[in-house]
């Protein structure tokens, strides 16, 4: 299991009661979408929609489709894939139902859409609404051997650090700008009494953003996109720089809330828990925007009061990282209505589009023309902004990128690897050593 999917169902489940309370009576809308004003263009015509969401998420999606519906004339319907896009689209695709529009939530699956023939390539419309409202790399995360297949239409932002106010008040320290300076602060931290980082390496996708965020900053976007299509194997030196970086963090049991072996009974929420629960173990934790979720709904803490954020800090000489997640929206060659569904993946390239969901909550755009008013809180501003001003350097997910065998399945391959690193940091060189023997292996297959 991909470990995007992980993090997209605990994401949804906590998001669900954050968001609860944002949704009105008035904008929930019916299952069907069914227009009743706008130009009709569409009438008669059934947009059929797929993705992975659930719960609130997919009840503000449908606050889009619902909108789209007014402006054409279209009826939309969304079914929920669950966690496997790609078998579920594929099993419709055989039995001739395909969905028109697909939302994919990782470059592979797209890459492996688009190796089947089962994309259409996105319109000049679609393409010109990019061009104009979205930083190029997001263009070319859609984009598979010089065709445009895919839309980003919802991101996240994974290079957040969230803390205790309190325990960094407490402590005397300021939010950090460098890596150096987050240990220091890490370090002041526990000597007033708090490990600094609880870390969830039970979950092991978590370890593989650490080290993507300090090889993105330390090794650069060109290096990062080399490891990330296996260009350059895992034993290069910039690697071993990284993993050296990563093991100041996880052997220092001042740090690590627990050391590595609490870390390593440690699961996402339960780490969000241990800064930001009522019994605090830790004063800082690092996960990507959706941590908010997990604060304000699972442990009824006010984002902004109760729990901030800074941006993950510069390492060495490099730039401050932004490492992003996303859902592409496609067009399948097989749906039945292709020329509707297109015309929904335009409608999904607008700040329009974008503006209704973010007034709804637990989202976040890459669509530079969005309006940042449109957004629910501070908090989601500063992460919009910082998404949006890291423009062409931000990077996705690596081990998203990669073959699922190495980068996305639990028990194996680079999370495994990296949990193993998290018990026993001491060997930089043998660690990467190993992950270029599992890399190898799966980018072959």
């Amino acid at each position: 299991m991909s470990r995007t999917h992980i993090r997209r169902r605990t994401a949804t489940a906590t998001t669900a009661v954050t968001l609860g309370l944002a949704l009105t009576a008035t904008a929930c809308g019916s299952d069907d979408g069914t227009a009743s004003t706008g130009s009709q263009e569409l009438k008669g015509q059934t947009v059929t929609v797929a993705g992975v969401w659930t719960g609130v998420e997919q009840k503000n999606f449908k606050k889009v489709l619902d909108a789209f519906s007014e402006k054409t004339g279209a009826t939309t319907k969304f079914i929920s894939t669950g966690d496997n896009v790609s078998t579920v689209v594929g099993s419709k695709i055989e039995g001739g139902n395909a969905p028109d529009v697909v939302m994919v939530p990782q470059p592979g699956v797209l890459k492996q859409f688009a190796a089947k023939g089962w994309l259409q390539p996105l319109s000049a419309k679609a393409k010109d609404e990019a061009k104009s409202n979205f930083a190029p790399v997001w263009q070319d995360y859609g984009t598979i051997d010089g065709k445009y297949y895919g839309l980003y239409f919802k991101a996240s932002n994974k290079s957040t650090v969230w803390y205790s106010p309190d325990a960094l008040s407490q402590a005397g320290v300021e939010t950090p700008q460098s890596w150096d300076a987050m240990l220091k602060a890490g370090k002041t931290v526990s000597d007033s009494g708090l490990p600094a980082f609880s870390v969830a390496g039970e979950d092991g996708w978590t370890l593989t953003d650490w080290f993507e965020n300090i090889y993105l900053s330390q090794a650069g976007p060109e290096n990062y996109d080399k490891l990330a299509a296996h260009k350059i194997p895992w034993t290069h030196p910039s690697v071993v720089k990284a993993l050296t970086t990563l093991s100041e963090l996880f052997k220092d049991k001042k740090l690590v809330a627990g050391g590595g072996k609490g870390a390593l009974r440690t699961t996402f929420p339960e780490s969000v828990e241990q800064v930001f629960g009522n019994d605090p173990k830790a004063g800082m934790v690092y996960e990507g925007d959706f941590v908010g979720a997990t604060i304000s709904g699972d442990l009824k803490k006010k984002v902004g009061v109760d729990a901030k954020f800074f941006p993950f800090p510069a390492v060495g000489d490099g730039k401050k990282p932004v490492v992003g997640g996303g859902d592409a929206a496609t067009v399948l060659k097989a749906g039945k209505q292709r020329k509707a569904g297109m015309k929904l993946v335009e409608f999904l390239a607008t700040p329009e589009a974008a503006e209704i969901w973010a007034g709804a909550g637990g989202f976040l755009s890459p669509n530079k023309s969005v309006k940042p008013e449109a957004y629910q809180d501070d908090v989601t501003r500063k992460t919009a902004k910082s998404l949006i001003e890291a423009g062409n350097s931000v990077r996705f997910d690596m081990s998203d990128q990669a073959p699922a065998a190495f980068g996305g399945t639990q028990g194996a391959g680079e999370w495994k690897l990296l949990q193993d690193f998290l018990r026993d940091p001491s060997d930089p060189k043998g660690t990467a050593r190993k992950l270029e023997a599992a890399a190898a292996k799966a980018y072959k297959g």
